[in-house]
């Protein structure tokens, strides 16, 4: 199943890459003294490769109509893009948006795009090369960012980086996302920046700040008839960060805030029953949690097909 419905909702799971990312040890530094690996079988065979100790992610994203408008929570990696840090993501020449056309999405179509963060791996496919430019992909839509993340990565405002990726520095394994991905659609006049702790898209749909992966990274939260959801982007990158909240990745800007955040939204998501969507969980891709003392426990998974893509 690559849909679901949420009251008045319709979900849509489109997935545009899923692969190993780097070994888990080097991304959650933290994990090693809760002796993760006792237990690492709930991890196999989605999330991580016990032969090669490789933690599995997919870049995906969720396509959501509400009261009659197409919108996009991330757009994943995009084509053509310089991402050195990443083998599997540079230059790539993917089929997203004829996956996004089998979903009966066109470009055109798409209403909002919602960039829960500024990171390579979430706006991608904000831009297209057309004629050696960069113009947005979706001509009719509005961009929404919040304004936190577009002011802290605008490489004008030379902010120091704290987060890495592969052993490199945020600034640099974030390279040109913010030139070739984010820029021209500002340039375009498409970007709404949202200020703010929330920012109301719809009655089903809202946006709220959950900073310290990165200082603007977003959560939107789907409340339509008895149901919930909170798309929460890289708030959670691990099942084992339900078990181990506390515990935070090496590409966190602020370790610490983004552990407050997390703590904070998988409370509220146990406390309202609703399913939890992080961005990069392959498997069944969302899950509903329950408290455990100080940590949380998997309810029930969603009814998502797992997907069978490996590059």
């Amino acid at each position: 199943m690559d849909t679901i419905n949420l009251g008045d909702v319709e979900i849509t799971r489109v997935v545009e890459w899923q692969g190993p990312i780097a070994p888990m040890p080097a991304l959650f530094p933290d994990l090693e003294r809760h002796g993760w690996r006792a237990d690492g079988g709930r991890l196999t065979p989605h999330f991580w490769h016990p032969g090669t100790d490789e933690y599995l992610a997919a870049v995906q994203t969720w396509v959501l109509r509400s009261e009659g408008k197409i919108v996009l929570v991330d757009t994943g990696v995009g084509n053509n893009k310089e991402r050195s840090y990443m083998p599997a993501w540079r230059h790539r020449d993917g089929d997203f948006l004829d996956r996004l056309a089998a979903a009966g999405v066109r470009p055109e179509d798409v209403d909002l795009v919602i960039n829960t963060h500024i990171h390579s791996d979430h706006v991608g496919w904000n831009t297209r090369l057309a004629d050696r430019a960069w113009v947005p992909t979706f001509p009719n839509a509005t961009y929404l960012i919040a304004r936190p993340d577009f002011d802290y990565w605008n490489p004008r405002n030379d902010i120091p980086k704290r987060g890495s990726v592969n052993g490199i520095n945020a600034r640099l394994a974030n390279g040109s996302t913010f030139e070739d991905s984010v820029d021209p659609v500002h340039e375009a006049g498409q970007t709404v920046l949202w200020e703010g702790t929330s920012h109301r898209i719809d009655r089903n749909l809202t946006l709220e700040l959950a900073p310290g992966h990165t200082p603007g990274s977003t959560v939107v939260r789907l409340e339509s008839g008895t149901d919930r959801a909170f798309f929460v982007g890289d708030v959670v990158h691990t099942p084992l960060q339900f078990t181990h909240p506390d515990c935070d990745t090496c590409l966190s800007e602020d370790q610490a805030e983004a552990a407050r955040s997390r703590i904070r939204v998988l409370g509220e998501a146990a406390e309202h029953h609703a399913l939890v969507f992080p961005a990069h969980f392959p498997g069944a891709g969302a899950a509903e949690i329950r408290r455990t003392g100080s940590a949380f426990e998997v309810r029930r998974w969603a009814p998502f097909t797992p997907p069978e893509v490996h590059s």
